[in-house]
């Protein structure tokens, strides 16, 4: 089996978070993650501010939505999330806190 194929084994969040900005190199696709978990935090201010509490269930389809877009149009791979879906998930919010803080400019 090809390392391309091989499932990657990683065991701590900070063997996995370098693996996962890999996979994250395009800057376009990186943006639309961006904008989702931002709308992601939005959404969910706004549901629990108004107790539209029905809105909770867009917050996987904005979320995911938009970094799936990055994923298959940009960055021509599947996303982290389909086998490592904690680790993403965690990598999502600690990518965004990255970007704020400087980390992805030149």
């Amino acid at each position: 089996m090809s390392e391309d194929t091989a499932e990657k084994t990683f065991n701590s969040f900070a063997e996995f978070y370098p693996y996962y900005l890999e996979e994250h190199s395009n800057p376009v696709c990186r943006a639309l993650h961006y904008v989702g978990s931002l709308l992601v935090l939005s959404l969910l201010g706004y549901s629990i501010a108004t107790s539209q509490y029905q809105l909770l269930w867009f917050l996987p389809v904005v979320g995911y939505g938009f970094a799936w877009v990055g994923h298959f149009v940009f960055e021509k791979n599947k996303p982290a999330t389909f086998k490592y879906p904690l680790y993403s998930f965690i990598s999502d919010w600690v990518m965004l806190k990255d970007f704020f803080m400087g980390r992805f400019r030149k």
